[in-house]
């Protein structure tokens, strides 16, 4: 029961808050969900279907306090293309077809949360999640230009399709239409920057309405000619059921790992969004918990599969929101907004709708946190810019997966060059602590290294060919110490090349020694005695326990024409050769 965690967060505050995001979301959610219906070759009022139980349940079961599911562009893309080849679009048995394929994907969805996969959401960095929130912004912004300046327009899936239609039909631009949406635009930025409190999206859906009406009846529906969204059916979502046979099954088997792929990929992405955002822990196996929950009992309810909105969740952030009771209002009052005025939607013009959106776009840019990536990492800058492209120019889902992919070589590449420092005691400390300084002398028989990262079969060979290249520069140097105490993690790999250097070094004449080992790195030296093959003797736990030791097994003849008093030993030495010198 997830709502309990959340649930002592409600307030009056938080929740006047949340009735307002909610309302706002429902007027918005009404025009989308014909739209999403028509895209996914499904009924008209089933996109508004899909947006009201599913968006309730995924609040309550699910992680993300601002999360809104529903039905959306690319999941209604995906569903066509899968289907449209099996039945009839708009069929009966097309969307007999949809709610079976809901339910196998609200299945896996929930078995994959079981299973503790949610920590696949660890491996979409921030970068990937800035990148491919502005690349959705500007997606969001063209696809609402057709509608903005009044436009008829293919339907695309491609950004550059889109703007070189509306490029190439500029000169059939509705300047009423294009009036009425600036209008919208305008009186949304004057509220939400001098009156911060009114909810902004709904006063500028009515003025831009109010605008669109007054032109219209001024002039004549003939000249203004501004399309709205129509009239919607009145009607509570049917209860309906899914047909499960061996032969449905099979046939929608592909399409349903799919769709759960890409459906949680979308939902966590735009989670990890709003949870940068608002500071908030996600869990991610809870969420794909409520995913799949609300698809398992949506589709019982006429919803095809449903994911995390952008436009839906982005208005709700935009509009206030502070707890899921946010969507769990956006998804009730739809239910009671297409009941009372889905009728009244014929006066709600698409161009309205479009301003709406615009501001939504802008306001999911996080222009703060891209300055900030662009200055500091050119890693990450480069892996939010190929995020930001491939949303632009690939399809939603392969654009998440490749900024994923490449966080993970870029991750795999950090730890597999782990940085080996050579060290050596600082003279001018009394307690001779570590030093990294490059002009201070090193002792001519001991080399001491210290490695940062872990010592896994990625790393080997960088470490190797690292003390390869630090022995040739020091031949002399036949004793090794090695400060381990940046070693995470040490595999079998890790094990076998350890036991191969001392092997190496004791034959050279040296050993290998190991300072600071952790305890919780030593599972393999454990279990398969690597730690009696290299020596207990040469591991020690305190750096003067491991110089003093080291000390007594260098070559007296090589420390006796040495003046460099590396140690304190050396020093002691000294002393003993001439007790009248001065340190």
């Amino acid at each position: 029961m997830p709502f309990l965690k959340w649930w002592p967060r409600v307030t009056t505050s938080t929740f006047r808050d949340d009735l307002i995001a909610g309302l706002t979301g429902a007027f918005v959610a009404l025009p989308q969900g014909v739209a999403f219906a028509t895209i996914a070759g499904m009924p008209p009022q089933y996109g508004l279907y899909a947006g009201m139980i599913p968006a309730i349940i995924a609040a309550l079961f699910g992680s993300s306090w601002l999360l809104v599911s529903g039905p959306t562009t690319a999941a209604s893309i995906v569903l066509f293309s899968s289907l449209s080849a099996y039945a009839p679009p708009g069929s009966a048995e097309y969307v007999s077809l949809a709610l079976t394929l809901t339910m196998m994907v609200g299945l896996l969805q929930f078995g994959m949360g079981l299973a503790r996969f949610g920590a696949l959401v660890n491996f979409i960095s921030h970068s990937v999640v800035v990148g491919f929130t502005a690349g959705a912004a500007i997606l969001i912004a063209a696809s609402q230009l057709k509608h903005f300046l009044g436009l008829t327009l293919p339907r695309s899936n491609h950004l550059y399709e889109t703007l070189l239609g509306v490029i190439n039909r500029l000169d059939e631009v509705n300047l009423y239409a294009a009036a009425a949406g600036t209008i919208t635009l305008l009186s949304g930025l004057l509220v939400k920057r001098y009156w911060p409190k009114f909810p902004y999206m709904i006063i500028s859906m009515l003025v831009g309405s109010l605008a669109t009406l007054l032109m219209t009846r001024t002039l004549g529906s003939e000249v203004t000619q501004i399309a709205s969204v129509g009239a919607l059916p009145a009607t509570l979502p049917p209860l309906s059921a899914p047909h499960f046979t061996l032969h449905n099954i099979k046939m929608l088997a592909p399409a349903a790992v799919a769709m759960t792929l890409f459906a949680l990929t979308e939902a966590i992405s735009i989670a990890r969004t709003l949870a940068d955002r608002t500071g908030q822990n996600l869990d991610g196996n809870q969420e794909f918990i409520g995913q799949g929950m609300s698809n398992i009992i949506g589709c019982f309810f006429s919803g095809y599969v449903a994911t995390g909105s952008f436009n839906r969740s982005g208005i709700n952030f935009q509009a206030g929101a502070k707890t899921p009771m946010a969507a769990i209002f956006a998804g009730s009052l739809l239910i009671f907004l297409v009941i009372l005025v889905g009728p009244l939607a014929a006066y709600l013009p698409n161009t309205a709708m479009a301003g709406i959106l615009f501001l939504v776009a802008w306001g999911l840019i996080d222009f703060t946190h891209i300055s900030k990536i662009l200055k500091t990492s050119r890693m990450e800058s480069m892996i939010m810019a190929t995020t930001f492209f491939a949303t632009l120019f690939l399809e939603l889902e392969f654009a998440i997966l490749l900024g994923v992919t490449l966080s993970l070589v870029m991750y795999l590449n950090r730890t597999s060059h782990p940085r080996i420092l050579s060290i050596i005691p600082d003279p001018r400390q009394d307690d001779r602590s570590f030093t990294s300084d490059p002009m201070l002398p090193e002792c001519p028989q001991l080399k001491i290294v210290r490695i940062d990262g872990s010592l896994y079969f990625g790393a080997v060979n960088h470490v190797k060919d690292r003390l390869q290249e630090m022995q040739f520069n020091n031949p002399e140097q036949k004793h090794l110490l090695m400060l381990a105490s940046g070693i995470n993690f040490i595999d079998m790999a890790g094990a076998e090349f350890l036991l191969q250097l001392a092997r190496e070094k004791e034959a050279a004449g040296g050993r290998l020694y190991l300072y600071n080992l952790k305890e919780g790195v030593c599972v393999h030296f454990r279990f398969s005695n690597y730690l009696l093959d290299i020596g207990t003797d040469y591991i020690y736990d305190t750096k003067e326990e491991a110089l003093s030791d080291i000390y007594g097994k260098l070559d007296r003849q090589i420390c006796a024409n040495c003046s460099k008093q590396i140690f304190l030993e050396c020093q002691y030495q000294e002393k003993a050769k001439t007790p009248v010198a001065t340190v």
